[in-house]
């Protein structure tokens, strides 16, 4: 395609165009964030947020405008939404990319953002990813210093918790022993006393079974005393049967 001079002249001014309206848009961008930044030198914090998400409405891509908006959030008490602006400047691959020189004073600033949270942890990685960077930096160090005593601070009163709860269960366990240790002496006694207070004569009758007799044994039995009877008749009737013998034969003479 064979483009005439008329053709060239309306790419050009349409480029013109586009051109002019993005430095309009960079230029309210700019503007805005100037507007923010005089708010903000004066402490009037809610107003410089609210100016810095106008530039970031002209620009989403500004990096100034998305810097300076996470910080009036943590002066306006949202340390929280100010860490999640900071970590998007870090990890957004469409917006402006930091360079090299910024990211020492984002790290410094995330690590600002934790410690308003008591996130100790994540403040000390923050203030040592600004060091490696910056290594120089007096004002990172300190507040690395303060996060990580802190740290310290919450990891032994934790552990002493642990230790504390341990304890008292190690104290609970020894308290239910010895109850049952308690109970078991307790029944121990009950039954030695009981042992001792009954007749041995007693529990010797009762530990006897009763004899049994059957009935054939029975009728044994009987016939034995019968026959014993029976002896015994027989041996008187001998023995009286001898006397009058006897006396027969003495008056015989």
């Amino acid at each position: 395609m064979i483009l005439t001079d008329l053709n060239m002249k309306r790419i050009l001014v349409t480029l013109m165009l586009i051109l002019s309206v993005t430095a309009l848009f960079a230029q309210k961008e700019r503007w805005q964030v100037r507007s923010g930044n005089k708010a903000y030198g004066k402490g009037d914090f809610q107003k410089a947020e609210l100016e810095y998400r106008r530039a970031l409405d002209k620009d989403s891509a500004s990096l100034r405008a998305k810097y300076n908006l996470a910080n009036a959030m943590y002066k306006n008490q949202n340390a929280e939404a100010a860490l999640q602006m900071a970590g998007k400047m870090l990890s957004d691959s469409t917006g402006i990319q930091p360079s090299e020189k910024d990211m020492p004073a984002i790290f410094h600033n995330m690590g600002n953002y934790s410690l308003a949270q008591k996130k100790w942890s994540e403040a000390v990685e923050s203030y040592k990813n600004s060091l490696r960077i910056n290594p120089g930096d007096m004002e990172t160090k300190s507040n690395l210093a303060y996060a990580q005593k802190m740290l310290k601070n919450e990891q032994d009163k934790q552990n002493q918790q642990n230790q504390q709860n341990q304890q008292n269960k190690d104290n609970k366990d020894n308290k239910d022993q010895d109850k049952k240790e308690d109970k078991k002496d307790n029944k121990d006694n009950k039954q030695d006393n009981k042992d001792q207070n009954q007749d041995p004569k007693q529990d010797q009758n009762q530990n006897q079974p009763p004899p049994k007799i059957t009935p054939q044994a029975a009728q044994q039995m009987l016939q034995a005393i019968q026959n014993k009877e029976n002896e015994t008749q027989d041996k008187v009737k001998k023995e009286k049967a001898k006397l009058l013998q006897s006396q027969q034969k003495e008056k015989n003479w």
